[in-house]
């Protein structure tokens, strides 16, 4: 997300600078990666590719391209759907089978692409998360590949910083916090379990970062699903397993003077 989101060089309004970026509104950018990627279904590698791209759009997060050639080919199975872009042009898509295993839809292809996006021409988009597994090299992928010019910053900070809930009551309270900048989104203050003053019980949301892991989200008496933790965090983010964030409607975290 870090070039098309925010104020970063490709989104819609880049931040303060002195020059200008003379392109059109929406901006598209191919990242080439270096790396093996691999997708599994089934328990079969349908896909095994050493020509991925992330294709960059303005306000929209990376996504992964691959060449349709290194998928297993008869593995893939036409699809009816379709969809418009007027950046790209009309993608038709492909499903997936391996078996009994079916992923609908999981990849997209411009089989014409508009006349400025011509690269595109014999790549697929990929739905990572419609795949069994998928790996960067021998690593397993969590979420989705991670975007390079992405980052995690994890900072202990001796703020004083009060979690309060819709009532005003008192969520949380400490002095031994994670101040976490992660590009392209607010900071986010984590405190530790053990300064949370309420019962948290599990709530229903889930969600997976490439760059943290595996999110459990937690509801607070009268609010639901307004914490969440990594419990078994990627090693990269290792200092967040055992604390909390807190966001959502009501919820204010506020730094105590």
């Amino acid at each position: 997300m870090s070039l098309t989101t925010a104020n970063a060089p490709l989104a819609a309004h880049p931040g303060d600078s002195n020059y200008t970026i003379e392109s059109p509104a929406h901006r598209l950018f191919v990242l080439p990666l270096s790396r093996r990627i691999r997708a599994e279904l089934g328990g079969k590698t349908v896909l095994d590719t050493r020509g991925a791209c992330l294709l960059y759009e303005t306000g929209i997060r990376a996504r992964l391209y691959v060449p349709i050639a290194d998928f297993v080919q008869d593995a893939l199975v036409a699809s009816a759907s379709t969809s418009y872009c007027p950046f790209k042009g009309t993608a038709s898509y492909r499903s997936l089978a391996v078996g009994d295993r079916v992923s609908e839809d999981a990849i997209w292809v411009y089989d014409e692409p508009n006349a400025e996006t011509p690269w595109l021409k014999g790549y697929a988009g990929v739905y990572e998360e419609r795949f069994d597994r998928f790996l960067d090299e021998d690593d397993e992928v969590v979420g989705s590949v991670p975007d390079p010019y992405h980052r995690v910053d994890i900072r202990h900070t001796s703020r004083h910083v009060r979690v309060t809930g819709p009532d005003g009551a008192v969520l949380a309270d400490s002095t031994a916090a994670l101040l976490v900048s992660e590009t392209s989104t607010p900071d986010r203050f984590y405190v530790p379990r053990s300064d949370v003053k309420v019962d948290l019980v599990h709530g229903e949301r889930t969600w997976t970062c490439p760059y943290k892991g595996h999110a459990t989200y937690w509801s607070a008496p009268g609010a639901d699903d307004v914490a969440w933790s990594y419990e078994t965090p990627l090693p990269e983010s290792a200092p967040l397993a055992g604390y909390i964030s807190f966001a959502g409607d009501g919820i204010e975290v506020s730094e105590v003077s």
